[in-house]
Parts: C-alpha cells; sequence; structure tokens
C-alpha cells in the first residue's frame, strides 16, 4: 500500500478552525522554493550534507541511567527498512534533501493500535515511514485545542487533518515562523545566497562570452592592393580553400596577400576571487571547500561535524523521538538515536588507539575489531569479546582493598561479560 492509498483510508478527524499564529495570519505555506538548486556548487555542497546523513544508522535505544541499550523489535525493523520504497540510506537521503531545500520535511508514520493484555493500555505497532513532498500545509485545531495539519499535493490530493502528535516535522533554520522552518512564510529565505549566486553566473558567463569571442577571428589578411567587395570576398573564399585543404600547415600565399595570425588570449578570472565567491556560496551551508573538493583532513572534517552535522543529526534524533514514542515510553528512557559511526574519521593510528583503549575494558567484540582495521570477520569469533583482569567494578574497589570480598570472587564477576 502506498502513502496516499494510507491517507485516503485515514479517519476524519473533527470539525477543525485554523490555528492560532501570534501575527494573526493564516498558517497555510506553500513549499517548494527551489530556484537556487540550479547552481551545480548549490547542489554540490548540499550534495556533501546528504551524503554524510545517510551515513548514520538510526537505533532505538533504551537508557538505563546513562547507558544506552539497543532493542529489537519491530520499530527498529521499520528504522532498518523504513518502507517498500526505500532502503535505511535512501530514506534519509530523501529526507535530508526534502529539509535542505525547503526548509521543512515531513514523514507520515503507518502504524496498528493493539491493546497490551497485561497492562490494559493501547500500544502501536508501527509499519513504514512515509517521507512526503506536500505543494501546500495547513496547521489546523479542533475544539479542544489539539492541533491538526492538512496537506495538498502536486496531483491535486489533499489528506483529511492529520494529528500533528503523529506528524514526524524536521525543521530547519526554525526561529521566525511558528510551525514552520525558514523565513515568515514558511520558505527558505534565500534572498541573500540568490545575490551571491548571481555574481558566480556573472562571472561564468563573462568568461564564456571572452572564450567564445576569443576564437571568433583567428588571423587578418591584407592585399597589397585596392579590390572592390566581390573580388575580396573571392580571394577570402580561396584563402578558405587553401586552409580546408592544407595537409603540410604552410599556408602558400602570394605577393599580393600577407597574413597576420591573431594570437589567443581567453579571458580568465584571478583563482582568488573564485575561491572568495566558492567560499561565500559554501558558507552559507557551513561546508568548507576542503570537504567539497575530498581534500580534507581530520581536524577539518571534525570541525564540519560539529558545526554543521552534528545540529541536523540532534534535530532528527529528537523529532524521531517526540513522534514515536509515547510519554510514558520515553520516562522509560525510549529514543531514537541517529549513531554517527560510520561518519568518525580516523587515521589507522587513530583507530588503533581507540581499540587499545576500548579492548582491555571489553566494550570491544573481536570481530569489531576486525572491521574497524578493514579485516574481514570470522565466523570462531563470533560473539566473543575479551578484557583485561586488572579492573574492578568501580563500587567494589573499597570492599576488594580492604578484603571485604573474596578475591575469586571477584575475578569470577570480573570474567563474566
Amino acid at each position: 500500500m502506498g502513502i496516499l492509498d494510507f491517507l485516503r483510508k485515514a479517519p476524519k478527524q473533527p470539525t477543525t478552525t485554523p490555528a492560532p499564529t501570534l501575527n494573526g495570519w493564516m498558517p497555510m505555506y506553500s513549499q517548494f522554493g527551489q530556484n537556487i538548486f540550479a547552481s551545480d556548487v548549490v547542489q554540490q555542497a548540499l550534495k556533501c550534507i546528504v551524503d554524510e546523513v545517510k551515513k548514520l544508522k538510526p537505533t532505538h535505544v533504551r537508557y538505563k541511567d546513562a547507558d544506552p541499550v539497543p532493542v529489537k523489535g519491530k520499530l527498529q525493523d521499520v528504522l532498518a527498512e523504513p518502507n517498500a520504497l526505500m532502503t535505511q540510506s535512501e530514506f534519509l537521503e530523501k529526507v535530508t534533501w526534502l529539509l535542505l531545500l525547503n526548509y521543512n520535511a515531513f514523514i507520515i508514520p503507518s502504524y496498528y493500535i493493539w491493546t497490551d493484555e497485561t497492562t490494559g493500555e493501547q500500544r502501536r505497532q508501527y509499519a513504514a515511514l512515509y517521507p512526503i513532498q506536500p505543494t501546500e500545509v495547513e496547521f489546523v485545531e479542533d475544539a479542544a485545542g489539539q492541533m491538526f495539519v492538512t496537506f495538498w499535493f502536486a496531483n491535486g490530493f489533499k489528506t483529511n487533518p492529520i494529528d500533528y502528535r503523529d506528524v514526524i516535522h524536521l525543521r530547519y533554520n526554525y526561529g521566525i515562523n511558528e510551525y514552520m522552518g525558514g523565513d515568515m512564510n514558511g520558505q527558505p529565505d534565500n534572498s541573500a545566497i540568490l545575490k551571491t549566486l548571481e555574481l558566480n553566473h556573472q562571472v561564468l558567463q563573462g568568461i564564456a562570452k571572452s572564450l567564445k569571442a576569443s576564437y571568433s577571428i583567428n588571423g587578418v589578411v591584407k592585399y597589397n592592393t585596392v579590390m572592390d567587395a566581390g573580388k575580396t570576398e573571392k580571394a577570402l573564399k580561396e584563402l578558405e580553400h587553401k586552409l580546408e585543404n592544407n595537409e603540410s600547415g604552410f599556408l602558400p600565399l602570394d605577393m599580393k596577400a600577407e597574413f597576420t595570425p591573431l594570437e589567443h588570449k581567453a579571458g580568465s578570472v584571478d583563482a582568488a576571487t573564485l575561491k572568495f565567491i566558492d567560499d561565500k556560496i559554501l558558507r552559507n551551508w557551513g561546508i568548507p571547500l576542503a570537504i567539497l573538493t575530498g581534500d580534507y583532513n581530520h581536524e577539518q572534517y571534525e570541525a564540519f561535524y560539529q558545526k554543521t552535522l552534528e545540529p541536523l543529526i540532534i534535530s532528527f534524533s529528537q523529532a524521531f523521538t517526540k513522534k514515536l514514542f509515547t510519554q510514558r515510553e520515553k520516562a522509560f528512557g525510549n529514543k531514537i538515536e541517529f549513531l554517527p559511526k560510520n561518519l568518525v574519521f580516523l587515521s589507522m593510528g587513530q583507530t588503533l588507539e581507540m581499540i587499545n583503549i576500548l579492548a582491555p575494558t571489553g566494550a570491544m567484540f573481536e570481530n569489531e575489531k576486525r572491521v574497524a582495521l578493514g579485516l574481514p570477520p570470522l565466523p570462531e569469533l563470533e560473539g566473543k569479546r575479551y578484557m583485561s583482569l586488572n579492573w574492578i567494578e568501580a563500587n567494589k574497589a573499597a570492599q576488594y582493598q580492604t578484603g571485604e570480598v573474596n578475591v575469586d570472587v571477584v575475578d569470577e564477576e570480573k570474567q563474566t561479560i
């Protein structure tokens, strides 16, 4: 079943009115201001972010104190394969493109409700996550003040009002509008970047015109005699014929004609100007030029991660957690974490240092060490972890020092993994 089929079957909600806004405007917003996407620099810049976000691993975890424990279940299955059309990385890629282009991204979870026989509580079983691409969005509320949202699509389809608590809504540059990311109209504010893109376009157009003009005339032929227009045209055709049929590289001319070649000098822009324009465009999304070209070091990637990627990862995690769990489930520590393991850029030396730090504590499986070093996992090492016996549980250290805990018992507990 596709997303539109799912939305068509959605139950009709109570009578609603436009949701209130502080400025008194109607909370209805159009989507898709993509005029800046025509620039190749913008496409390349946004792709840098998208390609990193698609490496994330959405994971259902349950925190026990400060310890996140992965939870296996239907929700994790949905996070691993969001819907029938998309893989996990394709899902993240599409959502990120929609967010960066429109400053808003909407995801509709499909689910069915079942009753827990033990507690009598109604719970959700998620089946899929669908990113949608509406052309218009309207926020409304019912008599009880509950928020709903209505979507219009390019094919004319309109949804019934959907409970906003059931919509995962990601917002980028959220600050001015009450409900949407972007400017007051819920649109990307591209006025500043458009000026820079126009400057970049003018530079490229100027180079192209200069290049074309420089090759339009190859030389000047001077005839040392007076000829009327007809004879001049005939002489030029004869010269062109000689040029076309010449194979030796030498052009024979009589004493009446004198050929002067013109040196080709295409107009150019200095490298500093081009770098300034590119940097100015890339700064709009917090992307260093080294990241765009792929010629970056660990420090540059770490700065890119902290400045640009980490805020997005936090937004994704909090938005998914807020809408996929009830208040009771969140109280028990359930969260959706977008783990950035595959984003970590480590040299071989740093990888070895990480293994040397984690391995003695039993925090790494043996096959994890091999994979981190680029080696294939071995079947005989499946599920095996080793740790140093020179460690003891922190809350039993004082008892061990005073002899209150038997050494054999402590060693046995330390070896238990």
